[in-house]
């Protein structure tokens, strides 16, 4: 049994996304010593605007992060807690791509 090297890549691409959502939120926090949230965008001005890619990146992670909250805080339903992982996943495969075309473009 062997396994398409494109499969690899989405795969790569997927965990990749996943742990610079975490690594990015987490260094936000321990830096701004402000919790990383969608709430950042609405500062305004610079701040806002400085904040768009830390949002961008770590948005897996902060869907996550809020879904499982809200399933133990709010009891939504588990339906809610299905698509809000496909679409962080889907939000890290791509934010991973990036990632990586970006390691490569640089020569890592």
């Amino acid at each position: 049994m062997t396994i398409q090297p494109a499969v690899v890549e989405a795969l790569q691409s997927l965990l990749l996304g996943f742990a610079f959502a975490g690594l990015l939120a987490s260094a936000f926090e321990l830096f701004t010593e402000r919790r990383a949230d969608f709430k950042l965008l609405q500062a305004g001005g610079f701040a806002a605007v400085a904040s768009v890619p830390v949002v961008i990146f770590s948005a897996p992670f902060l869907i996550l992060r809020n879904t499982v909250r809200g399933r133990q805080s709010d009891g939504r339903p588990i339906s809610f807690l299905m698509l809000a992982g496909l679409s962080a996943g889907i939000w890290s495969l791509v934010s991973g791509r990036v990632v990586l075309d970006l390691l490569h473009l640089l020569g890592a």
